[in-house]
């Protein structure tokens, strides 16, 4: 017996897996990417969970397909930014069931707890995410299979629906003292893991969404340094520290021009292709101004291999009219 569990990193669902693979079922646990979960790469704090449970562990890209099906055109509309949580569930827990009919495998679990979020993980917001997913009956919530209708896997007696949990609501009590009974290391505190779900993070995407059409190449551009809307519309994105530089120096997009400072220590910056000439000047001013330089000198910076020189404007606060974040 095989069982697809949607995994996300946290508590709840090393857990739910936990309960399963100790009914002696194998546990395939898949982290499906759609490009907008944490900053940080958490490979190996999910192999790590995977490992202290003995799931096998693997990560499934959706990048193109989120973006096709889901993100700009949610059938059950967004949360409180930028997050269509229902539509984005549905679209999860379907890819799920096309790898779970590849693996052989008998049904799917998830760590979700019903109350835990009270938009989208509601007893109604549950079962929508079901209906649409065509995955009624197959998907399992271990954490609170007590609270819900018995799956076809308690059913058909695959699972022990007397060894599952009845847990509800945003209490971690329970979960924290299963983590203790199993001896669970290194788990994380709950967080919402999804950047479309900080307000700030919202605040950019709608407005590149104004201006231009969002593409998968767009979305690590997204995720480090100061955004900026120019005053002819160019954007502009400006590192904040030197793990952001960093980023945005592996950044391919044929979009943007790459600029940084020469003989000065400075921020790395991308720069619509598409600026005007009085945008790109007003982007190097702006680039300059964040970096330790005086307004009475000149410095140069190089926008892809050609070389300009300007000053910096006198205080920050003539770039404030610009910033998106």
């Amino acid at each position: 017996m095989k069982a697809i569990a949607l995994f996300s990193g946290g508590l709840d669902s090393t857990l739910a897996m936990k309960l399963i693979i100790d009914q002696g079922i194998e546990v395939l646990a898949i982290n499906i990417s759609t490009g907008f979960g944490s900053t940080k790469d958490r490979r190996e704090h999910m192999e790590n969970m995977c490992k202290q449970v003995g799931a096998e562990f693997r990560i499934v890209n959706i990048e193109d397909e989120y973006l096709q099906d889901v993100l700009f055109d949610p059938k059950y509309g967004y949360g409180k930014h930028f997050n269509p949580c229902i539509d984005c569930h549905a679209k999860m827990f379907a890819v799920a069931k096309r790898i779970m009919e590849v693996e052989g495998a008998s049904f799917l679990l998830s760590g979700e707890v019903m109350g835990q979020r009270p938009m989208s993980q509601n007893k109604d917001a549950l079962q929508t995410v079901l209906n649409e997913s065509n995955c009624d009956g197959l998907l399992l919530r271990p954490m609170s299979a007590k609270m819900l209708a018995p799956t076809i896997a308690e059913e058909k007696g695959w699972v022990d629906r007397d060894r599952l949990e009845n847990i509800t609501g945003r209490s971690r009590e329970r979960q924290l003292a299963l983590a203790k009974e199993i001896g669970l290391e290194d788990f994380e505190s709950p967080g919402g893991g999804c950047l479309l779900t900080d307000e700030n993070f919202a605040k950019k995407m709608f407005d590149f969404i104004k201006y231009d059409t969002f593409e998968v190449k767009d979305i690590p551009l997204m995720k480090y340094g100061r955004h900026l809307r120019l005053e002819d519309d160019a954007k502009l994105v400006v590192g904040r520290n030197k793990e952001e530089n960093e980023h945005l120096q592996n950044i391919q997009n044929d979009k943007y021009y790459h600029i940084k400072t020469i003989g000065i220590p400075g921020p790395h910056a991308m720069l619509s292709k598409n600026a005007s000439d009085a945008d790109k000047a007003l982007a190097i001013k702006i680039i300059l101004t964040y970096c330790k330089t005086s307004v009475e000198n000149s410095y140069t910076l190089e926008l892809d291999n050609v070389e300009v020189s300007a000053s910096p404007f006198k205080s920050k606060d003539a770039i404030q009219a610009f910033r998106i974040l």
